[in-house]
């Protein structure tokens, strides 16, 4: 299983990104995590078979999280991005019972 996660960069606060997380695998099921200098990993979105979105607080009305099932991509649409959002972000697929991670997209939000 391979994930290729990109679109991170530096940004306004107030601004927008989209990221992208290319599989090779189905992307049925997917999730966003975000990791700080500092701190721990932390869930920041996921998206189950069925096509709901679920999301951490922190986000939530800023983020959505889609799929294109046919390419193989997950995104994560970002708005209002404040500087607490600065971190890298891994998009991960549990395949077969293992956790697969992408390399991670840093995202920089300057006040």
């Amino acid at each position: 299983v391979q994930l290729q996660a990109s679109g991170g960069g530096l940004v306004q606060a107030g601004g927008s990104l989209r990221l992208s997380c290319a599989a090779s695998v189905s992307v049925n099921a997917m999730g966003w995590y975000r990791q700080a200098p500092g701190k721990e990993r932390e869930w920041v979105a996921r998206i189950v078979p069925s096509g709901e979105a679920q999301y951490a607080d922190s986000v939530k009305g800023r983020f959505t999280i889609s799929r294109d099932i046919r390419a193989k991509i997950v995104y994560l649409q970002m708005v209002d991005l404040n500087p607490e959002d600065t971190a890298v972000y891994y998009c991960k697929r549990n395949w077969r019972g293992y956790d697969y991670w992408g390399q991670g997209t840093q995202v920089t939000v300057s006040s």
